[in-house]
């Protein structure tokens, strides 16, 4: 089945038919902007009185529902769905939840936003922004988007990650201590930051990654402007330190452990020890994925970069986009694990993080279902993403006939 089988609904449509269905069935992909526009839809039904069932799976095919409907989150598939394509589906279900008569928490839209690469009022989530500032739910700030302060101001919880283990798992940008919480902290020490910064101790800290970042050997021109989803980010009173943060949080979830993630999506104020789950799989996520990245090898053909790694399934797409975001200078990245037989791959194209606005996406959900349908495989994706996995062939066949693809 390819990408795209049906027209996008819009808005007022899509909620229409939500409002009269007496079931909805919610599928999202595997990644933060889908959860958060999957989350935005089951709390407005949840305040509709309309039952619903909300899951996360890679490749999502909504199945039948009896006297129900069937939602596909982040790709095009189905009588209805909300792609995520063209813009982030978290402001696409903003839009659907307030024509249900929902007051959708706009913190949500926006880490779905920049989840899906984007920053908050680009990319039509302006209502969304709007909505939060007049609410003062989000306020700009010099800094680094992390989760958590790292500190020990009120509301943190007791065993947080310190500020230098957030540095280390996030995966919003790739520094030479990325995935090293000790080097972290030996990075840090210079700037001598209290547990309560203040703005220009903020600032200290952003131009500390802004230049790691960009620094690196292996760094490509492309980093420059993908570690600025990291930077200036919004704080806000939702369930995590800044915007960009909970976006961190749910795209690592989305595959590290999606039922939490659901869960997590889904209640409008987390508990402690939902909030803590969270950060525990968002912080072995971030760390296991940038670790991977460090001991790849890698490189560089015509038209993607290729880091062969020793990782699990749920990091491999994370590591696709650490490349593509910090190392490629190829419009394709892919992550391949020989041993398990998958390959994980991110396209840029459209997206902001990645510089390439210009550019349309690769279509790699379909050129994976290509390559694996060569070596007896199966391979799924969206256009800016895709996936192979091989039990009996060879991965290394697949990763071939994706190159040829693309």
């Amino acid at each position: 089945m390819t990408e795209a089988t049906s027209a996008t609904p819009a808005p007022d449509a899509l909620a229409g038919v939500l409002a009269d269905a007496p079931f909805v069935r919610l599928v999202a992909t595997d990644d933060g902007d889908a959860l958060a526009a999957a989350g935005l839809l089951a709390r407005a039904l949840r305040a509709t009185g309309t039952p619903f069932q909300a899951r996360v799976d890679p490749d999502p095919v909504p199945a039948d529902v009896d006297d129900g409907v069937a939602v596909a989150v982040g790709v095009d598939r189905g009588p209805h769905a909300i792609p995520g394509t063209g813009r982030p589906a978290s402001t696409a279900a903003f839009a659907v939840a307030r024509a249900l008569g929902a007051e959708p928490d706009p913190v949500v839209a926006l880490a779905g936003v920049v989840a899906a690469g984007s920053i908050p009022g680009a990319d039509g989530s302006g209502d969304a922004l709007d909505a939060a500032e007049r609410a003062d739910r989000v306020e700009r700030r010099p800094g680094v988007a992390l989760p958590v302060s790292g500190g020990n101001e009120a509301g943190e919880l007791p065993d947080a990650p310190s500020r230098a283990e957030a540095l280390a798992a996030s995966t919003l940008a790739s520094t030479r201590y990325s995935g090293d919480p000790e080097a972290a902290r030996d990075a840090l020490a210079p700037l001598g930051l209290p547990a309560d910064p203040d703005s220009d101790d903020h600032r200290r800290l952003a131009s500390l990654v802004a230049v790691d970042a960009v620094d690196g050997d292996d760094a490509s021109e492309r980093a420059a402007s993908a570690v600025e989803r990291a930077l200036r980010p919004y704080a806000t009173d939702g369930p995590f330190e800044t915007v960009g943060g909970y976006a961190d949080v749910l795209d690592a979830l989305a595959r590290e452990a999606p039922g939490t993630g659901v869960a997590l999506a889904l209640a409008s104020d987390p508990d402690a020890s939902l909030r803590t789950a969270a950060l525990d799989a968002w912080r072995r996520h971030g760390l296991a994925a940038h670790r991977a990245l460090d001991a790849a090898t890698v490189g560089r053909y015509d038209g993607c970069v290729v880091a062969r790694v020793d990782a699990s399934g749920a990091v491999l797409p994370t590591v696709a986009r650490l490349v593509r975001d910090f190392r490629s200078p190829e419009p394709v990245a892919v992550a391949l694990d020989e041993s398990a037989g998958r390959l994980a791959a991110a396209a840029t194209g459209g997206g902001r993080a990645a510089g390439d606005a210009a550019a349309g996406p690769v279509g790699l959900g379909d050129a994976c279902r290509t390559a694996a349908g060569e070596v007896g495989g199966d391979g799924w994706g969206t256009p800016m993403r895709g996936h192979v996995s091989v039990d009996d062939g060879d991965i290394t066949a697949a990763l071939a006939a994706l190159r040829e693809a693309i």
